[in-house]
């Protein structure tokens, strides 16, 4: 029997797809790179920035650049500016053509990653939105939110089919060679996945730095790896090829 012959149509419209799957992957990495990129050099300019605060207009998806906040000194306080663009005699002021781009750029697709580190700044009335500046070291932050619940995690299940990028379990050792158990049982010896159990709050950090690190082609390559042997999703899911084991960096 002859075989059938592909429709030329169809495998154009197929590999149409699968061009766009990779361009929107592509974009998304550039997005985060060019955020990276605009933040080192903020930092250096002025190592205490945390944030940038702008003015986002909806309809045109344009930014006014406002200027760079510190983080706050304790809850009550709001977050303080470290400079305003209109203070020309800033160091920051030489950046804040780029800046303003930079974000814009980082922002300018609806399904940019960098959104997820955009919030409204509650401090002001108005206009008044921030985005997080992404710390130099994600996997080191990573390592340190993990441990503030589990402080002898030496690795992390990520599923990268969930907001990006969740972590489902954390896997302990509490000394050299021996599996502890935080949560549930396992057989001595045995591998131990212990469920996470943070926050809310530290669930959504975690998994904004996470997904950025699924979304970054280098950050993906040097810190996830598959997981050794068939993992199980703990809530019952089927496993997926998206499912990766992070190691986390040694504590200090």
């Amino acid at each position: 029997m002859t075989p059938a012959i592909p429709d030329p149509l169809d495998v154009l419209a197929q590999q149409r797809e699968q061009l766009d799957i990779e361009r929107r992957r592509i974009q998304k990495a550039h997005c985060l790179a060019v955020l990276d990129h605009i933040s080192a050099k903020i930092r250096r300019a002025c190592p205490e920035a945390k944030y940038v605060g702008f003015a986002y207009h909806g309809k045109t998806r344009e930014l006014d650049l406002l200027g760079v906040l510190g983080e706050q000194t304790n809850p009550l306080s709001g977050l303080p500016w470290l400079w305003e663009k209109s203070d020309e005699a800033h160091r920051l002021a030489e950046l804040a053509v780029e800046i303003e781009v930079d974000v814009q750029t980082a922002l300018e697709p609806f399904d940019s990653p960098a959104w997820a580190t955009v919030r409204r700044n509650s401090a002001g009335d108005g206009n008044l939105w921030l985005v997080e500046l992404p710390p130099p070291d994600r996997a080191a932050r990573i390592a340190e939110l993990v441990r503030e619940h589990h402080p002898q995690a030496t690795a992390i299940v990520v599923d990268g089919r969930s907001a990006g990028g969740r972590v489902i379990a954390v896997r302990v050792i509490a000394v050299i060679e021996v599996i502890a158990v935080i949560e549930g049982n396992c057989d001595e010896g045995t591998d131990n996945l212990a469920r996470r159990r943070w926050t809310r709050e530290y669930d959504d950090a975690l998994t904004r730095l996470i997904a950025q690190v699924f979304a970054l082609p280098a950050l993906a390559d040097r810190h996830l790896v598959p997981p050794d042997g068939r993992y199980t999703h703990p809530d019952g899911s089927t496993p997926s090829d998206r499912v990766r084991l992070m190691p986390l960096p040694p504590v200090p």
